[in-house]
C-alpha cells in the first residue's frame, strides 16, 4: 500500500470516539479479523465509521440476492482493475451459485469477446442485465435507455435503487483501493481465478 496500514494498538484509538469507532469496524468483520481495506481507512476514523456503515448496508442489508450483488461487484473490479475487490468478491459469487465457467469470462473485461455472447450463455436473463448495466454504469457512468429498461422491466424499483446504489458503491470503493493500492494488488494483470 501506498501508506502504512493502521496499527489497531496505537494511540489514535485510545479516545473514546475512535475506540468506539474501531470496535464498529471490528465488529462488523468478525469473526475475521479487520481486512487490509479497513486497516487503510483507519487512518481517519470518522471515514472508515461512515464507509462501515455505508457498505455494511450495501453488502448485508439489502433485498438482492447473492449472485446479483457479487455479479455486479466483481464486473466493478474488473473494469475498475481492482484486483483485491475482485479476489474477496469472486469466492462469495461462486458461493451464491455464479459458476466457475461464468466466472471467467466475468473476469475477461471484454465478457470472451463476440459482444459478450458467451458470457449471456452463461448467466439468467437477470444475471446478464446486471452485467449489462453495471458495465455501462461503470465505463460511462450515463446508461443507454435499452440497457436501464432492461433491469426496469426484470427487478423491483427497490431492487433498481438497491442494485444501482451496490455498482455506485463498489465504484468508490474500488478507486480507493486502486488508488492507493490496498492490498498490493495493482501489480496484477488481472483477476486471480
Amino acid at each position: 500500500m501506498r501508506l502504512p496500514y493502521v496499527d489497531p494498538s496505537s494511540s489514535t484509538f485510545d479516545s473514546p470516539e475512535n475506540s468506539a469507532i474501531l470496535s464498529r469496524v471490528s465488529a462488523r468483520r468478525a469473526p475475521r479479523p479487520l481486512q487490509s481495506l479497513d486497516l487503510a481507512l483507519l487512518h481517519a476514523p470518522p471515514v472508515a465509521d461512515g464507509w462501515n456503515s455505508f457498505l455494511g448496508a450495501i453488502r448485508t442489508k439489502t433485498s438482492l440476492s447473492d449472485d446479483v450483488r457479487e455479479v455486479a461487484i466483481c464486473r466493478v473490479a474488473v473494469i475498475n482493475e481492482a484486483w483485491y475487490e475482485w479476489g474477496h468478491h469472486a469466492p462469495l459469487a461462486k458461493a451464491g451459485g455464479v459458476s466457475e465457467e461464468a466466472l471467467k469470462i466475468l473476469g475477461d473485461r471484454h465478457l470472451g469477446g463476440m459482444g459478450g455472447e458467451k458470457a449471456k450463455g452463461l448467466l439468467s436473463e437477470k444475471l446478464w442485465a446486471v452485467v449489462r448495466y453495471t458495465d455501462e454504469m461503470t465505463a460511462n457512468v450515463k446508461v443507454p435507455e435499452d440497457v436501464f429498461g432492461e433491469i426496469k422491466r426484470l427487478f423491483s424499483e427497490q431492487e433498481v435503487v438497491e442494485i444501482t446504489a451496490t455498482i455506485a458503491a463498489y465504484n468508490c470503493v474500488s478507486r480507493f483501493l486502486v488508488a492507493l493500492d490496498v492490498g498490493e494488488k495493482n501489480s496484477l494483470k488481472g483477476p486471480e481465478l
